[in-house]
Parts: C-alpha cells; structure tokens; sequence
C-alpha cells in the first residue's frame, strides 16, 4: 500500500507540475530536444527570473535533468525524463525530405544515429561533421556491428557537403549546437555525451544506448509526419 501511496503522489506532482501553461509549453519545447534555460526564455519569450522557477518546478516533479555542456562549460542543458513522459503525447513532428544527424567530427555519434535511423525508421536519413575526421572511429564500428548495423568506416563528410534545404537537422553534439549559427541551423538538439573523450567500448555502448532510445521515442512521430509539398 505504500508503494501504491508513493506512486500516487509521484503522479499527482507530475500532473500539478504540468498544470501551469508556461511549464506545459516548456515541456512542449523539450519533448523532441534539449535546450539551455536561456534558449527556453529566448524561444518562449519568458523573463529568466520566471524560467528559473517554472524549471525548478518540473525538475522538482522529477520531469527533467541538468547536464552540463561539452562545449561552454557554463552552459547546462535541460533534458526530459522519458519514464515520466510516458504518458505524455509530443507535439508533432515538421515533415522533411531527409534527417541529417551532426555531430563534430562525424566518427561517432551522427554516425551511431544515422545506422539508427536507417533501421528502426527507414526513409532518407545521412550523417555530417562540422570539423569531420578523415574515419570512423573503430570504435563507433565495433559497437555498430555489434548490434547488426553497418556504418562505412571511411564515410565521414562536412555539413556543407551535406545538408540542404529541406533537411531535419539534428545535432547529436553541444559543439554542434553551439556551433552551427549560420545558414545551417539544427531543428533538434539531442545533448549526448562524446564516447571518444573516455575512449571505452562501455562509453560508446552508452552513446549507442541514448541515441537509441531517442530514436525509438521520435520514430511514431516520424512515421506520422506529413509529407512536404
């Protein structure tokens, strides 16, 4: 009975935490990416002071996590807790001709995404860097094969080569994101940590992991995603 009691309050407090429109509205921004409190105001047109309270609301109901950026490191970003977003419905998904996932040097983590994609969604999906490496890391390959996808050890290529008009960038990257301010700007923002700075197969097993299971929350709305005219 007491777990039942708990349960209750758990999801009374997520419900009361989502009760306010501001707070809905930044969950709404947050569903399909991660941001940093300054791009919440920024995006919603919310003073920091208000945004700083609605965030410790929901952060208090368990509904999102602080991660410190890569790049800035006084930067955080926000992420949503997906357990408890379980029974929550995102905002739609804009259709695209392609998904184009981005990351700094495209040896890991867009590629991870990419064979991802191509996978479990299907349809046009490519991978990009803004400063790409001359190859995949071993790594990135290994842990691909091990989970029976294919990524090309030599295919890395520059976002300039890549993305055109009419694509959904994601950047799987804080530099990435941080970095592409120009014509090239991404629709999406998934923070995920670089395997290659701990430079383990347990680290790149994770980067797979999280990227997988961004994946497979974003895949419904992908597939239901209108056609572009």
């Amino acid at each position: 009975m007491n777990g039942d009691s708990s349960s209750l309050r758990a999801r009374a407090r997520l419900h009361a935490a989502l009760g306010d429109p501001a707070r809905l509205a930044i969950v709404d921004a947050l569903t399909l990416g991660d941001a940093s409190p300054g791009e919440i105001g920024r995006d919603l047109g919310m003073p920091t002071n208000l945004v700083a309270h609605h965030l410790k609301v929901l952060q208090d109901a368990g509904l999102l996590v602080r991660t410190r950026s890569e790049g800035d490191r006084r930067r955080t970003y926000l992420r949503l807790q997906p357990d408890a977003l379980a029974s929550l419905t995102p905002p739609p998904l804009q259709g695209a001709e392609r998904v184009v996932f981005v990351c700094t040097h495209n040896s890991a983590r867009s590629q991870l995404a990419a064979a991802l994609w191509r996978d479990r969604v299907g349809g046009p999906v490519a991978s990009a860097g803004t400063q790409p490496a001359a190859r995949v890391h071993p790594r990135a390959v290994k842990v691909a094969h091990r989970h029976g996808l294919s990524i090309d050890a030599t295919g890395t290529a520059h976002v300039d080569d890549v993305v055109h008009d009419g694509d959904l960038v994601i950047a799987v990257c804080d530099n990435a994101h941080e970095d592409l301010a120009g014509e090239v700007r991404p629709a999406l923002h998934w923070s995920v940590p670089d395997p290659i700075r701990v430079n383990t197969d347990a680290a790149f097993e994770a980067a797979y992991t999280d990227l997988a299971g961004r994946i497979d929350r974003i895949a419904p709305l992908a597939q239901h995603a209108p056609s572009p005219t």
